[in-house]
């Protein structure tokens, strides 16, 4: 892993061999023996929990100075030494932080070509239904496309206008955003509702209160342009109609440009289809569960987590600076490595981090992820230094002025003198 550079197939060729629970014989007297816990996958460095580096440490700890309170910082390095450690099992609010456990388990859950689908279907009885996974790219185009085939491949040559009967399969309102959004956030695009069909990711301005109702009249109005009308209702979730055909689908961006939506640019939207697709649930508490569970599989340091959303915009997520840098480093070892790093942005060139440290010593040298709520700023990512590649989780709730802290704490680990 050293001299790890982003962008370029890590080639690890590792393969990660799942643990395997002992089972016991049954006891043949009273005493029960506990057998020990099962070692890591091969191939797979475990976060250490002693601190092994004790002047990384200091300097780290000089920078925090007095608001060493509010801070969280852990950087570990590729073989899983725990180089510095400041309250890096204190849970704090990630903010966007969030959104590395949700990209992680959807590049380790979903096939590396996976891409978000809306298709058009013909029931027996010939009316139709639209199917969406909540691509965050549907556009009017697409709609249109969609309209031209409701028309009957083209379009109708009855002098009478085509009647087109038409079923959009939706969420229930109540799962369009999670339960802990703040209503001021509701409104603004960044906190647009997360709908299975969705143009534009429900957003213009401001967000689509309705994503359903505007997508019934941007449709019904595509087909009077071309000549025929339509009848469009709202149906709950379930399976296509027995013996449905499929006419067309429409299919998003691959993984790789969907994670870089969610990581490089922060989008909220993405990042929260992508857990609910990851773990097979839009349901929030059964996604929350699932990703829990697999966080824990991977044999993460797991006490005070908590998985509430996908983006982070939820001000319950509970995260560790520690289980950051862990699962980083457990995503560094993973085949689809290079898709999760370069998936983030770039110090001085790229995404949320163009603006940070350009010209600098940094630019290029930092892959991160941004988090920014009210109160609430972090960065985690992976930093090039000349004794190889170091995982950095850096997370405030409450500090004065976290961009410059954040910038010296990136300065003096890349500095070393940690062999």
């Amino acid at each position: 892993m050293a001299g790890l550079r982003v962008g370029i197939s890590l080639g690890l060729g590792l393969a990660l061999v799942p643990c395997v629970a002992l089972q016991a014989a049954p006891p043949t007297t009273a005493r029960v023996i506990a057998l020990p816990p099962a070692p890591p996958p091969l191939g797979l460095p475990q976060l250490q929990s002693q601190v092994s580096c004790p002047v990384l440490q200091s300097r780290l700890r000089q920078v925090l100075g007095a608001e060493s309170s509010v801070w969280s910082v852990s950087v570990a390095d590729g073989s899983g030494r725990l180089l510095a450690d400041l309250n890096g099992l204190t849970p704090r609010i990630p903010a966007s932080n969030q959104k590395l456990v949700a990209t992680a388990i959807a590049l380790d859950q979903l096939v590396p070509d996976y891409t978000l689908t809306t298709r058009l279907w013909r029931k027996p009885d010939g009316s139709l239904l639209l199917t969406g996974e909540g691509d965050p790219d549907f556009n009017t185009a697409q709609l249109q496309r969609f309209a031209k085939l409701a028309m009957g491949q083209g379009g109708s040559s009855s002098p009478a206008p085509a009647l087109v009967r038409i079923q959009l399969q939706e969420e229930v309102p109540q799962r369009w955003w999670p339960t802990g959004w703040p209503g001021e956030d509701r409104v603004e695009a960044y906190g647009a509702p997360i709908t299975r069909l969705a143009v534009t990711s429900n957003a213009k301005v401001m967000a689509v209160s309705d994503p359903p109702s505007r997508l019934q009249q941007l449709l019904a109005a595509e087909i009077k342009r071309q000549g025929g009308q339509a009848v469009i209702t709202t149906v709950g979730m379930g399976p296509p109609a027995a013996n449905g055909v499929l006419l067309h689908e429409e299919r998003s961006i691959g993984m790789h440009g969907l994670l870089s939506l969610a990581n490089t640019e922060s989008h909220n939207f993405t990042a929260e289809v992508l857990l609910r697709q990851a773990t097979g649930s839009w349901d929030q508490g059964t996604s929350q569960v699932r990703t829990q569970r697999w966080l824990a599989a991977q044999g993460l340091p797991m006490t005070g987590v908590k998985v509430v959303d996908g983006s982070g915009l939820d001000r319950g997520n509970r995260l560790t600076s520690r289980l950051l840098v862990a699962l980083m480093l457990r995503m560094a070892h993973h085949p689809m490595a290079d898709h999760y790093f370069a998936s983030m942005a770039i110090a001085g060139e790229r995404g949320t981090l163009r603006n940070y440290w350009y010209d600098t010593e940094l630019q290029g040298q930092f892959f991160g992820k941004t988090g920014t709520i009210r109160g609430v700023r972090s960065v985690s990512g992976l930093l090039n230094t000349s004794e190889g590649p170091r995982y950095i989780s850096m997370i405030s709730n409450g500090s004065a002025a976290p961009n410059s802290v954040i910038g010296q704490l990136l300065r003096q680990t890349r500095q070393g003198a940690c062999p």
